[in-house]
């Protein structure tokens, strides 16, 4: 009979699971959230979220909707954070490492053009890497003090990274399908 250590570390492992589904979905909420609440009726998908009618009812209305998806992200990994803080749970850990995570992998391997932070960084006319780099460092802030809270080490963040790229793949996996 298996201990509770190896279910535990099962359970863990397999919450990864929904969690990077749910991370995707809650960033591309924060986007469609803010293109409603400007006014923009918006359709949702997995991994996209757009203006219904082609255009949004004001140009600046861009630069807004593209923030929401990252400040969702960073509001999902302080939710973490929080919950980590009072409880000491590991359960809410794959919350704050996930966000940190999946814009990184997104930075570095979907094409650093199309994401958020690149676009918002176009539309303020600032420095390519400006807001890649400050929502990187928040959210690596986070689950850093998440980890430490947790006396997580590097051993097991490793075995996390590899869990968590699987999950990243599965979500990617699961929207091609979707798309056909």
């Amino acid at each position: 009979m298996p201990d509770s250590r190896t279910q535990s570390d099962t359970k863990f492992f397999l919450l990864f699971i929904p969690v990077a589904f749910f991370t995707y979905l809650f960033h591309e909420f924060g986007h469609w959230s803010v293109g409603e609440i400007l006014g923009n009726p918006m359709a949702y998908s997995l991994n996209n979220v757009w203006p219904r009618d082609g255009h949004y009812v004001r140009e600046g209305h861009a630069l807004w909707v593209s923030m929401g998806g990252p400040a969702f992200s960073i509001l999902q990994a302080a939710i973490a954070l929080l919950v980590i803080e009072k409880f000491r749970t590991l359960f809410a850990y794959p919350f704050a490492f996930f966000p940190a995570f999946n814009r990184f992998f997104s930075l570095a391997f979907g094409g650093f053009s199309r994401q958020d932070e690149a676009r918002i960084s176009l539309l303020l006319g600032t420095w390519n890497y400006l807001v890649a780099v400050i929502v990187l460092l928040i959210l690596i802030s986070i689950t850093i003090r998440c980890s430490r809270r947790l006396g997580i080490g590097l051993n097991m963040n490793g075995y996390i990274l590899t869990a968590s790229t699987a999950c990243q793949l599965l979500v990617i996996g699961t929207y091609e399908l979707l798309k056909i």
